[in-house]
C-alpha cells in the first residue's frame, strides 16, 4: 500500500509540475477558472475550500459530461461513493460503507431535494424515481452527519432542482438513443419574469435492456418555482410526478453467468424463473413541498419547509407479490442568527427541527405469473422520525473556521396486522433518544492551502424494509447501528484557481452493524452483528493542464482524478447458523481500490472530447470472503459539437460509447446470495447518439 501511495503522489507531482510549466509558457489566452465552488448543505452558503468536512459538488458542467440516462456514472466519479444498477432502474448507493443492507433501493443515506427530504421516515429513498437530466447540481456530504440531517451513518446527498447560477429564461430540449433499445427525451422550460423564476422539466425514458426481462420505462414531470416576494425573502415550490416500471432479471450463478450472461434467472425444481414470474418493480410517486425563507433583519432569518409524498409500489417477485401504499408528511425549519460583522471574528448560530411521519400499508400475495393471488399477510406500519438540531460556526482572524453541531433524535414505529390477525390496536416500538454531535475545524495555512479535521457520531435506525423484510415477520429486536467517525484532510489550489486537490483520511468505527441474511426459501431477514472497522483514504484532483484559449489547436485540456481506498473489515461478527467467525474478513460488497480518471479536450470549431476510465478492484460477495467478483476496467468516451447560433442559442450534437473495452462485469452483485446467484451482468460495449438544443 505504501508503494501505491508513493506512486500516486509522484504521478500527481509530475502532473502539477507539467501543468504549471504549460501555463507558464502559454500565451495570455483566456483562462477559465474553476471558480469559487460553494456549498449550501451546512445551512448557509460557504466556499467549499474552507468547509471543515469532506464535501463534493457535482455542478452542471460536470453533470453535462456524464450520460444523463442514469445517476450511476456521475456519482461514481466522487471518491467514497459507490453507485450500482443491478438492472436498469434498480439503484443502490453507499457513501463510505457497504451495500449489505440494500438488496435493492437506497438505505442508510439521507437524500434531500432542495430543503425537502426525499428519504422518508422509514429510511427509504426512491432515487431511481428522479431523472438526473432535471437536476441542476448535486452536493455530497460524506461521513455521518446526523447533527443537522438526522439519522444516518453514511452521509447526505443534496439535489438541487434549479441551476443556482442560471436565472435566465430559456427553452431546452434533448433526445438520445442507443444500444439495447435506449430512448430518452427531455424538455425544460424556465421563465424569469420580474421577481419570479419558474422551471418545469418533462422527460420520458425507455430501455429494453441487455438481459432478458430487464425492460424499463419512466415518465417524469418536475416543477420548481422561486418567488422573491420582497428583498431577500423568497418562497420556493417543488412538485414531482414519477411513474417508473422496470423488470428484474435476477441473479445468476457463475456457470450461468459464464455461459450466457444475458439470460434472466432460470427456474429450479424449487422455484420458477424470473420470466415465468414476470418479476419487476413499479413505483408511482407524487411529491410536493413549499419552502419559505424570510429575513427578519440582516442578521436573523428563518427557513421553513412543509412537504408530503405518496408512493404506490408493486413488486411481483419469485416467491410472492408485494404491494405498498406509503404516505409521508412533515416539516423542517431552522433559524439563523449571525453576529455583528467584525474584522477578525464572525459567528452564526442555527437552531431547528425536522419531523416526519410515514404511514405504510404493506401486503403480500402469492405471485401467479405476475398476477396477485391469495393474500398471505397485510400490515400497517407507521414510522415517526424527528429531531432538533443546533449549530455554531465561527471564523476567527479570517483563517480559523470552527463548527460545533448537535442533534437529539427520536425514532419509533407502530404496527398492527390486518390479515390474518385483524388486529385493532397498534403495538409500539420506540428507540432510546440519541445525541449526535459533530465538531469540526479548518485552518487556512496559506491563501491556497486549507487543513481540516472533524469528529462526528453516526446513528442509523433500521428501515421499514428491514423491520418488516420479505419473511413477513416484524422484527422488533433489530437495533440501530451507531459509530464514531474521525477524519482529517486538506484542500490545495493554485494561484489562478485552475487546479484543486482535495484529500482526506478517516476512520469510522461502526457498532451493532445491520446485516442481511437469507432463509432457505429465499426470504430475507436482518440481524445486528458486532461491528466493523472502516479506515479509508480519498483523493480528488482536477486541473486545466492546458488553459482554455482561442488560438491553439487544443483549446483546453482538463484532467480529473479520484481515488478511493477502503480497508473495511468486520470486527467481531459470528455467524449464528454455522458458528463461523468472520472477524477480520473484508466487508462484503466493498472494493479495496477504485480509480476514476477523466480527460476533457476542447478543439477548434466547437468540438470537444471527453473520456473516462474506471478501475475497480475485486469485491467480496459473501461475508465468509470465499467468493469474489473480479476487478474491471470501464472506459467510456463522448465526442460533441457545441456551436452557438443567433444571440444566445446553443446546439449540441454528440455520440458516445460505454464499456469500450468490452469488459464482462457485474455492476450490482447480489451479496450473500442463495444458490450462489451473485451476478447481474452489465451491458458489453454499447453506443448512443443524441442532440440538445437551448433557445
Amino acid at each position: 500500500m505504501t508503494k501505491l501511495y508513493l506512486s500516486l503522489f509522484l504521478v500527481l507531482t509530475l502532473i502539477i509540475n507539467a501543468s504549471a510549466q504549460t501555463k507558464k509558457n502559454a500565451q495570455k489566452d483566456s483562462v477559465t477558472h474553476l471558480g469559487t465552488v460553494t456549498v449550501h448543505g451546512y445551512l448557509s452558503e460557504q466556499p467549499v475550500l474552507s468547509v471543515p468536512a469532506s464535501v463534493s459538488v457535482l455542478g452542471s458542467a460536470q453533470l453535462k459530461l456524464q450520460p444523463d440516462n442514469s445517476f450511476v456514472s456521475a456519482l461514481n466519479t466522487v471518491p467514497g461513493i459507490r453507485a450500482e444498477e443491478r438492472s436498469p432502474g434498480s439503484y443502490r448507493l453507499s457513501i463510505r460503507g457497504s451495500l449489505l443492507r440494500s438488496p435493492f433501493g437506497v438505505r442508510d443515506v439521507k437524500i434531500y431535494f432542495d430543503e425537502i427530504p426525499l428519504t422518508d421516515a422509514g429510511g427509504n429513498s426512491y432515487l431511481n424515481a428522479i431523472d438526473i437530466g432535471s437536476i441542476g447540481s448535486i452536493e455530497i456530504l460524506k461521513g455521518p452527519d446526523g447533527s443537522l440531517f438526522g439519522a444516518n451513518s453514511g452521509g447526505v446527498v443534496l439535489l438541487s432542482p434549479i441551476n443556482r447560477y442560471s436565472d435566465s429564461s430559456y427553452l431546452s430540449a434533448g433526445i438520445n438513443t442507443g444500444s439495447y433499445g435506449l430512448f430518452h427525451e427531455k424538455v425544460t422550460l424556465q421563465v424569469h419574469s420580474g421577481t419570479n423564476l419558474f422551471n418545469i422539466n418533462q422527460s420520458f425514458q425507455t430501455y429494453h435492456g441487455y438481459r432478458q426481462n430487464s425492460d424499463t420505462h419512466r415518465n417524469y414531470i418536475q416543477l420548481a418555482d422561486k418567488w422573491n416576494y420582497s428583498d431577500k425573502n423568497e418562497l420556493r415550490i417543488l412538485g414531482i410526478y414519477s411513474n417508473l416500471a422496470y423488470e428484474t432479471p435476477g441473479g445468476l450463478n457463475l456457470a450461468q453467468y459464464t455461459a450466457n450472461p444475458r439470460q434472466a434467472r432460470l427456474p429450479t425444481p424449487a422455484f420458477p424463473g424470473a420470466i415465468q414470474q414476470k418479476t419487476g418493480i413499479s413505483t408511482k410517486m407524487y411529491l410536493g413541498g413549499l419552502t419559505n425563507e424570510y429575513h427578519f433583519t440582516n442578521r436573523i432569518r428563518n427557513v421553513i419547509s412543509v412537504f408530503g409524498n405518496h408512493v404506490d409500489f408493486a413488486n411481483p417477485a419469485i416467491t410472492n407479490f408485494e404491494q405498498r401504499s406509503e404516505n409521508t408528511y412533515g416539516l423542517r425549519t431552522y433559524f439563523e442568527l449571525a453576529g455583528a460583522p467584525k474584522e477578525n471574528f464572525n459567528w452564526k448560530v442555527n437552531l431547528g427541527l425536522e419531523w416526519q411521519q410515514t404511514n405504510s400499508r404493506i401486503s403480500n400475495y402469492g405471485n401467479r405469473k405476475g398476477v396477485k393471488d391469495t393474500t398471505q399477510t397485510s400490515d400497517d406500519i407507521h414510522s415517526n422520525q424527528h429531531f432538533i438540531f443546533s449549530r455554531y460556526a465561527a471564523d476567527i482572524f479570517k483563517r480559523l473556521h470552527v463548527e460545533a453541531a448537535l442533534s437529539l433524535n427520536w425514532y419509533g414505529y407502530d404496527f398492527r396486522n390486518i390479515y390474518p390477525l385483524n388486529q385493532s390496536g397498534f403495538t409500539n416500538r420506540n428507540f432510546t433518544p440519541q445525541l449526535m454531535p459533530r465538531l469540526a475545524l479548518s485552518y487556512q495555512v496559506t491563501n491556497n492551502f486549507i487543513w481540516r479535521t472533524s469528529v462526528s457520531r453516526g446513528y442509523s435506525t433500521p428501515t421499514t424494509a428491514e423491520v418488516r423484510p420479505t419473511d413477513n415477520i416484524i422484527n422488533t429486536a433489530l437495533q440501530a447501528q451507531t459509530g464514531w467517525n474521525y477524519e482529517t484532510g486538506f484542500r490545495l489550489r493554485n494561484t489562478d484557481e485552475t487546479m484543486l486537490l482535495d484529500a482526506s483520511v478517516f476512520y469510522y468505527r461502526l457498532n451493532n452493524a445491520i446485516v442481511r441474511r437469507l432463509n432457505a426459501n429465499e426470504t430475507e431477514y436482518y440481524i445486528n452483528t458486532g461491528g466493523t472497522n472502516q479506515p479509508g483514504f480519498e483523493l480528488a484532483f482536477t486541473d486545466w493542464l492546458i488553459a482554455q484559449n482561442n488560438t491553439h489547436f487544443i483549446r483546453g485540456l482538463q484532467f480529473n482524478e479520484s481515488y478511493t481506498y477502503s480497508k473495511f473489515t468486520f470486527r467481531d461478527y459470528n455467524d449464528a447458523t454455522t458458528n463461523a467467525s468472520y472477524a477480520g474478513n473484508r466487508l462484503t460488497g466493498v472494493p479495496r481500490h477504485v480509480f476514476v480518471s477523466g480527460f476533457q479536450v476542447k478543439f477548434p470549431a466547437d468540438l470537444s472530447l471527453f473520456a473516462q476510465h474506471n478501475y475497480t478492484s475485486k469485491i467480496p460477495l459473501n461475508d465468509a470472503n470465499t467468493v469474489y467478483a473480479g476487478h474491471y476496467n470501464l472506459l467510456q468516451a463522448k465526442i460533441s459539437w457545441q456551436p452557438t447560433f443567433g444571440r444566445n442559442n446553443h446546439l449540441e450534437l454528440f455520440a458516445g460509447a460505454d464499456n469500450i473495452l468490452n469488459e464482462k462485469y457485474s455492476l450490482g452483485n447480489d451479496l450473500n446470495a442463495i444458490g450462489n446467484r451473485y451476478y447481474n451482468a452489465s451491458p458489453l460495449r454499447n453506443y448512443s447518439v443524441g442532440m440538445n438544443v437551448r433557445l
